[in-house]
């Protein structure tokens, strides 16, 4: 009989243990034009919140998953949050400092289903250097299944 509320507080446990909570992830415009995390891999429901801890910088999304349902381009030197609902590669950049390389990946899901779309984006030469190291750097540091 003690069996029966053992094995159902273990399953309530397995449960409750596979359910976690939404992550915020903080991300700061830099001094070097740059963004302090270039790659980051989160989770379906995670937030991505962009500080404006230097000036002259924004978010612009250039490509991923449902791009059309992303927000515009943020007001440069505003806080910006997006919520990731739909799993991919998501590339974004600052809209005045993109051909320079400033440039961010980020990895919702572990999902690289669109990351040959993501390969193909037009970008100036140095920006498409800077993606090749972050498309590597996504792909080596990418979550284990």
């Amino acid at each position: 009989m003690r069996i029966l509320p053992t094995l159902f507080s273990i399953v309530i446990f397995l449960i409750i243990s596979k359910v976690s909570p939404a992550e915020t992830i903080k991300i700061k415009f830099t001094e070097d034009d740059s963004y302090s995390i270039e790659v980051a891999h989160i989770d379906i429901g995670d937030t991505i919140e962009w500080l404006p801890k230097n000036e002259g910088h924004n978010v612009e999304f250039l490509a991923g998953p449902k791009i059309n349902s992303l927000p515009t381009k943020s007001e440069i030197d505003k806080f910006h949050s997006v919520i990731f609902k739909v799993p991919g590669v998501y590339l974004y950049g600052c809209t005045p400092h993109r051909n320079m390389g400033m440039l961010g990946l980020i990895i919702v899901g572990n999902d690289f289903h669109n990351l040959e779309k993501i390969k193909n984006i037009q970008l100036s030469h140095v920006a498409t250097s800077v993606l090749k190291r972050l498309i590597r750097i996504a792909q080596s540091h990418s979550k284990s299944s």
